[in-house]
């Protein structure tokens, strides 16, 4: 076969492919033709491909999806309010996500310049939740005036191709309830909203008994499908003095209601995750709630949250379910999360390495384990984004004679190769 008619532009050959939503568990080649999965077979002829990298050793598995994350790192271009949130190109490619989806960062008021200065330039897939506060998250959240479910729906409904559902955070935590901030107003009057788009809610929620306790939020005001994050919290109720799980957990996923991990930098323990676990209650998705207030600290990548489910006893299979099939799900976009032929070419092929580690919680309490996941390289929409040991480039030594030319330096200004 001659290069012109190679079929694959690239090839992944040798690796163990593990792809939930397609039920494969299993050596696997993979190849990628115009952006998309082309072929996944036991063993694809190098031939075929324009490009083989040799994966062996290592895990295929489709791009990592984090449902929890602060994205508008433009934010204070439109109004000053930076908000702290981070450059997902810069943060996520290196860790094998490929698709994230900001939590409420914007509001009515600002998702417009959101997507016009961040989702729509993004190498990584970037999605978002309109926060039921008009001008975004921060302060507006406390004043029920801001919180309008109409303005919210109809924002998320104009930009649906990238919003996948209405966010509430924060709402009165400390002070006394009166009749300016009832227990329930932000909760309710973002599933309102999420009625009106026909989306999902994520809610991030302080319970506050009598008026505002934790079972009636999962029983009573949210709908199935909707998202609780930040679940394993240390405010929440998960299990008992025993290490038994609630009832009002179990009751609630037979409702429908999504749990998300949202690991941040303050809710995440393993006083509530690892019995939680044991007791047949894992949560539906693995998340990071990243942003630049805590990258550096409990919570610095979506693999080192999975490594921890890794160690409190996760198989990895799941693992990887719970960070790609199961998120995918919930934001109503079931065609990511897989390698199944046709879909979209986001991989991540990653290296189960075996050794003593260690990993914190937000609690500053530890866990050991034997196994921490890195990303060796990233493919988005078929492009190879990131390659940490150059498995994707020749030998220097025959890298050909164009890698040995001398440049030109009276043609090609010095600005354009630096540029190349």
């Amino acid at each position: 076969m001659t290069s012109n008619q190679k079929t694959l532009d690239l090839l992944l050959k040798g690796g163990h492919l593990i792809d939930p939503a397609g039920n494969i568990d299993g050596p696997r080649d993979l190849g990628v033709r115009d952006g998309k999965i082309a072929r996944v077979e036991s063993d694809i002829p190098a031939d075929d491909a324009t490009h083989t990298v040799d994966v062996s050793g290592l895990y295929v598995t489709p791009g990592l999806l984090d449902i929890h994350v602060h994205a508008y790192y433009t934010r204070g271009q439109l109004d000053g309010n930076y908000g702290g949130s981070l450059n997902a190109d810069a943060h996520f490619l290196k860790e094998g996500v490929t698709t994230c989806v900001d939590t409420g960062t914007a509001g009515s008021q600002e998702i417009d310049h959101f997507r016009e200065s961040v989702i729509d330039k993004s190498t990584c897939r970037v999605f978002a939740y309109v926060n039921i506060s008009a001008p975004g998250m921060g302060d507006p959240e406390q004043t029920v005036v801001n919180l309008i479910p109409a303005r919210a729906a109809e924002a998320a409904l104009a930009h649906k191709d990238v919003v996948v559902g209405i966010k509430t955070a924060h709402f009165w935590t400390e002070q006394p309830f009166d009749d300016a901030h009832p227990p329930w107003a932000s909760v309710d009057r973002a599933v309102e909203a999420g009625e009106l788009c026909h989306m999902p809610v994520m809610v991030d929620f302080w319970p506050r008994p009598p008026e505002r306790p934790y079972d009636d939020l999962i029983l009573q005001h949210l709908r199935p499908g909707d998202i609780h994050t930040h679940v394993f919290a240390r405010q929440f109720p998960i299990v008992d003095s025993g290490g038994g799980v609630f009832d009002h957990m179990f009751e609630a996923r037979r409702r429908g209601i999504h749990f998300d991990v949202g690991h941040g930098s303050a809710s995440f323990w393993f006083r509530n995750s690892v019995p939680a676990l044991r007791q047949g209650f894992p949560p539906d998705s693995i998340s990071t709630d990243l942003h630049m207030g805590n990258i550096n600290g409990h919570v610095h990548s979506m693999l080192d949250t999975m490594s921890k489910y890794l160690a409190m006893g996760m198989p990895f299979q799941e693992v990887v379910y719970r960070s790609t099939a199961t998120p995918a799900k919930a934001i109503g976009r079931p065609e990511l999360g897989t390698l199944s032929p046709g879909a979209e070419a986001d991989v991540a092929v990653l290296r189960k390495v075996e050794g003593s580690f260690s990993f914190r919680n937000c609690g500053w309490a530890r866990i050991d384990g034997r196994e921490q996941l890195e990303c060796e390289l990233t493919l988005r929409e078929g492009k190879v984004v990131w390659d940490r040991h150059g498995r994707t480039c020749p030998d220097w030594e025959r890298a050909g004679e164009s890698y040995f030319r001398p440049p030109d330096l009276q043609v090609v200004p010095v600005e354009r190769l630096w540029r190349s």
